[in-house]
């Protein structure tokens, strides 16, 4: 259903795949809707944070006590529409307040059927999720009420994320060219595993004429648009399911063609080296993450949204069949792999988001690292 909740009480239970449950009032549409409950600990940018691709099936819990207090605008969607399966919120602003707002949360939630809850204590269920984990949820409102038995099977009856490949249902079916803002410098290649809208905009702005491709895409599909440079986005899922794309970058490897990844596409990099990946207990999602680049010594404030991580070695350079490899950038809080970088041949890959459209964007200069990469392989 896609009825607004604004103004009303209608009563939503949230279950958990572990058996508690949280009640609060409906927000956004009213129905049932299933996913991977994860917290996203960002005080600003929620509509990024809907539109991202990467929250594909997942149950997203604001940490914030406060949500949409800017309303929605037509300008800060990263793509098409609202991705997240559902929305968990504890206190919603009561009337949106800033220059740029067209239409409440609420209002958008219900017209894009996200089903969502609010007025739960967010920071025990997030206390919840740190210990036990991420795991399948279900939001329930309205007559998709019913007794917690029943509820509860509905939810283990849920796909996990694990073994997930979501990759093709995010991104485009049909290629298209984003153009250089200025005079034209380079052309990339870019695989849509879930691309936001602000990464081909940052390179545009640097000069590059990006071809978007679908995940879908082959190594030759690639070669066509004659590329300076290759890209991989960053996307939702496992993985370990992504055979395709890991394919097509062994592919442009061996080629020794300039590559850069985020998120998903550090994910495939890992695979592609022959490193496996592992799922995390809860992940890393807001835009606070502390990441050392390791290749300067620097400490940077990001903005990540990844429940899953490459199994490198940290302190150790590893051969691999296209080169020396090494871990590049570490997150400070876990040691997490956040990025690898070939040492014999000009790829490298982060596993947060420097494009970040809400901020913070200390790591944007990994962009003109990128744009380095294809001037050295120019000239």
């Amino acid at each position: 259903m896609t009825t607004s909740t604004r103004g009303t009480r209608v009563p939503a239970v949230l279950v958990l795949e572990d058996g508690r449950s949280f009640r609060g009032r409906a927000y956004g549409a009213v129905g049932e809707t299933f996913g991977e409950a994860v917290f996203s600990t960002g005080m600003t940018g929620y509509q990024e944070t809907l539109t991202d691709p990467s929250y594909h099936r997942q149950v997203v819990v604001m940490t914030a006590p406060h949500v949409g207090n800017t309303g929605v605008n037509d300008e800060d969607p990263e793509s098409r529409k609202i991705w997240v399966s559902g929305y968990v919120v504890r206190d919603p602003a009561r009337v949106p307040s800033n220059w740029r707002a067209t239409r409440t949360l609420d209002e958008e939630l219900a017209a894009q059927g996200v089903v969502g809850i609010s007025g739960i204590d967010t920071r025990a269920l997030t206390r919840h999720l740190r210990e036990r984990g991420a795991m399948r949820v279900g939001i329930f409102s309205g007559d998709a009420i019913a007794d917690e038995t029943t509820l509860l099977a509905k939810v283990k009856a849920a796909p996990q994320m694990k073994g997930a490949d979501l990759a093709a249902e995010v991104a485009t079916t049909e290629p298209y060219v984003v153009p250089a803002i200025g005079e034209k410098k380079f052309t990339v290649a870019a695989v849509d595993l879930g691309i936001k809208g602000m990464t081909p905009r940052r390179m545009a702005e640097r000069g590059i004429e990006v071809h978007v491709l679908p995940a879908t895409a082959t190594a030759d599909d690639v070669f066509a648009v004659n590329p300076d440079g290759v890209f991989f986005s960053n996307g939702p899922g496992d993985p370990a399911t992504a055979d395709g794309p890991v394919a097509v970058m062994r592919a442009v490897l061996e080629r020794r063609t300039p590559l850069f990844g985020i998120c998903f596409g550090n994910q495939i990099l890992g695979r592609a080296l022959g490193f496996g990946t592992y799922k995390l207990k809860y992940g890393h999602r807001g835009i606070n993450q502390p990441v050392q680049d390791r290749t300067t010594g620097k400490v940077e404030v990001t903005a990540h949204n990844h429940g899953f991580a490459v199994d490198a070695p940290l302190d150790t350079v590893s051969d691999t069949p296209y080169g020396r490899a090494e871990v590049s950038h570490v997150c400070l809080n876990d040691n997490v792999v956040e990025g690898l970088q070939l040492l014999d041949q000009p790829a490298f890959s982060v596993q947060y988001h420097p494009e970040a459209a809400a901020g913070p964007h200390d790591a944007a200069y990994l962009f003109d690292r990128f744009v380095s990469l294809m001037e050295a392989e120019r000239a």
